[in-house]
């Protein structure tokens, strides 16, 4: 299957352009056309090398139990989210988070970690803790490389992409019954001798990994490292100047034997945090140590005397440091203050400034860290929050209820959100009438769209909040999306028992009246969703949706005409208005209207079969012709439009063009006895032609169908 630009995969993912193509398929850059943002994401394309029915069984079995593994990595946070998974037309397709960022590779390229020991300690210590939760979930790799690793630009962390095992159904041909791989899944240079074999561990990642870091320190490709001819040993020690401890830990991580290499993630970490903890030790200084002989000849006259003065020197610094102290204590306490002044002001960077000052007296004062990080997520500084926040709970973890609270936040905005759900819970432990925490994990639940959980968690916060209308609407959204729509409408209720004049809360309502087809009670919520606000384009269009409907079409045309005055690029509202005007005849106004829609969204099939359909009634069948054919080339399926086409070609006397079209038709929707009508009356007409070539004016059948 070609996948040009354009092209749209399970009526939803838009191919945008290719990432990469290799033996396993092809890696695009696509949009999801079901989402308001038409979110990028990744579309993986495989294709199995062999095609008989056997080996498309296996490689689908496989597929789907590869799929269903990525996805629970994808909880983790540097790991893809898988979103979605299908076959098309004998093809395996994955649908996973785009990563927006550069690959390591880029990095190494740049020199940033060589002859570093540390900054390469540091990257290793990333892309195994990364290793230690696939391992953990008994899953290899089997194609860690530097281009494998993306640098995420929201947060400058690593995210591990392209797992090898997926890569596997490609390669499977069946052999007396069974699976055989036969090409090694890996990139040359960086998988070990067992994975070349077709035998991959664990160990094979640490292997991976160890030459990562190897290329990152010296600066060289694999390639270009040399081995041992006789051990199969990688001879690096000439490239680099590490300490004995690091060599040892590169060393044991790229052995040839597998059984002397680490045996997981876990293990390799282990040994490296041990180094980094050496690594941030501050060197110690050394004073002289006088000989014993002399010490023995000091007097014992001199102890009383030391005695005495060392006496009076504590007691005098010891008022000193006591007064200092109190002193510090109060200078602190004054920019804590000042710093909470500043922050109900929100005068967030002021705070901030104040905060540290208190900092700088008392690195250790709990409630200036607290207000410190406050004022970071208040300046949206997210990283830096969540790092004040967890020095806060370094120095309380068990009572610090309010920085687990702050830090739940945070990591809720870096898109952390599992972690922060577990920080939510922590609060909980510690304070369970912590309303924020119940709110957090109710709005990471909608989030997700686990809309049960949001439920859950929702009532509780309601047993806090009652008069919050923001929680009834919430309430009434989760109940929407899990389609129970009377209770959605009774918290909607609720919240419009608060909060009166709210049009989203209004049209929302309005949005499950109608699913429960009661369509006047939704037409009124809708007509208040837009009285609170004229410029809510969608409340106007969902008016004029059902005015159309109850056969009301001016008022109908009105509210499309609103929807279009508020947003001018509404595809669907200038549609609607195309179509309502076809029904009043208005055909000229009709056409106008489609082109809006057109020149929004140039690629959808129905604005052109609006458009023919007006020139038809317009009689002018040479445009019709042209906006059908612009909807064949959009969506070729749609029986009705081949009809179109064919009635338009029997109006202008095309009749073996009528012909074809209306078999194209009858492929898709044999039973048409219209159409069936039609061919067959273009047929005749097209053997009158034959047999009287000079007649050039065939009769016009008045009775033919009007689309």
């Amino acid at each position: 299957m070609e996948l040009a630009a354009g092209k749209i995969l399970s009526h939803r993912y838009q191919i945008i352009r290719q990432l990469g193509k290799g033996g396993f398929g092809q890696t695009f850059l696509a949009c999801d056309r079901q989402l308001p943002n038409e979110n990028r994401c990744v579309i993986k394309q495989f294709q199995p090398q062999c095609r008989d029915a056997e080996t498309v069984a296996i490689a689908r079995r496989l597929f789907e139990t590869e799929a269903k593994i990525l996805q629970e990595l994808g909880s983790h946070r540097h790991i893809p989210r898988l979103f979605a998974y299908f076959e098309e037309n004998g093809q395996f397709f994955l649908v996973q988070e785009y990563i927006e960022g550069e690959d390591l590779a880029t990095e190494i390229n740049a020199g940033i970690y060589r002859q570093d020991e540390g900054k390469v300690m540091a990257l290793l210590t990333e892309i195994l803790s990364i290793l230690e939760f696939v391992h953990h979930k008994q899953v290899i790799h089997r194609d860690v490389n530097p281009f494998n690793l993306i640098r995420r630009r929201q947060n400058h962390q690593l995210v591990l992409i392209d797992f090898g095992a997926v890569k596997q159904i490609s390669t499977q041909v069946v052999k007396d019954g069974k699976t055989v791989s036969t090409i090694a899944i890996g990139t040359p240079g960086y998988f070990p001798s067992e994975q070349a074999q077709g035998y991959p561990r664990f160990s094979s990642d640490i292997y991976a990994t160890g030459i990562v870091g190897l290329q990152a320190l010296t600066g060289k490709d694999p390639e270009d490292i040399p081995l041992d001819p006789h051990t199969g040993e990688i001879l690096w020690q000439h490239l680099a100047m590490t300490s004995a401890e690091f060599s040892y830990v590169i060393e044991r991580m790229i052995r040839y034997d597998f059984r002397q290499r680490y045996t997981s993630a876990g293990q390799a970490l282990i040994d490296l945090r041990k180094l980094g903890k050496i690594h941030h030790l501050a060197p110690k200084t050394t004073q002289a140590v006088k000989p014993q002989s002399q010490v023995a000849r000091q007097g014992k006259s001199w102890l009383t005397k030391i005695l005495f003065v060392c006496g009076t020197i504590g007691l005098i610094a010891g008022a000193y440091l006591g007064f200092d102290y109190w002193q510090n204590s109060r200078n602190s306490l004054s920019y804590y203050q000042k710093g909470q002044t500043f922050y109900q002001l929100k005068h967030y960077t002021d705070s901030l400034n104040s905060y540290d000052q208190a900092l700088k007296i008392n690195p250790d004062y709990l409630e200036a860290l607290q207000g410190k990080a406050d004022a970071l997520l208040a300046l949206q500084r997210y990283s830096d929050a969540l790092n004040t926040y967890e020095k806060a709970i370094q120095i309380n973890p068990d009572s610090a209820w309010a920085a687990w609270l702050g830090r739940g936040e945070a990591l809720d905005k870096l898109g952390k959100n599992q972690e922060a759900l577990a920080s939510f819970e922590r609060v909980l432990s510690l304070n369970p009438a912590a309303s924020q925490a119940w709110q957090g994990k109710a709005d990471i639940y909608l989030e997700l769209q686990q809309y049960s959980a949001a439920q859950k968690a929702l009532e509780k916060l309601l047993t806090f909040q009652q008069n919050d209308a923001k929680i009834w609407y919430k309430k009434g959204w989760s109940l929407q999306n899990l389609e129970n729509y009377e209770g959605a409408v009774k918290a909607y209720d609720q919240a419009l028992a608060i909060e009166s004049d709210n049009p989203s809360i209004w049209y929302q309502k309005g949005n499950s009246l109608y699913q429960l087809n009661k369509v006047n009670d939704a037409l009124e919520s809708y007509s208040k969703a837009g009285q609170f606000n004229p410029q809510f384009s969608q409340a106007h269009y969902s008016q004029g949706v059902i005015l159309q409907k109850l056969g009301r079409k001016p008022e109908a045309l009105e509210a499309f005409t609103q929807a279009t005055k508020a947003n001018s690029n509404y595809y669907q509202a200038w549609l609607h208005q195309g179509a309502l005007l076809h029904q009043m005849e208005r055909f000229q106004e009709a056409i106008a209207s489609y082109e809006k829609a057109r020149r929004i969204s140039s690629q959808k099939a129905e604005v052109f079969i609006g458009i023919g359909n007006a020139w038809y009634r317009l009689g002018d069948n040479s445009q019709a012709i042209t906006a059908y054919q612009q909807a064949i080339q959009r969506q070729k399926d749609n029986p009705e439009t081949w009809k179109s086409l064919g009635n338009s070609c029997f109006k202008l006397g095309q009749y073996e063009r009528a012909i074809q079209a209306y078999q194209e038709s009858l492929r898709y929707r044999s039973n048409d006895r219209e159409v069936q009508t039609q061919k067959q009356l273009a047929e005749t007409r097209w053997q009158e032609l034959q047999q009287s070539p000079q007649k050039q004016t065939p009769k016009v059948d008045k009775e033919e169908p009007v689309p």
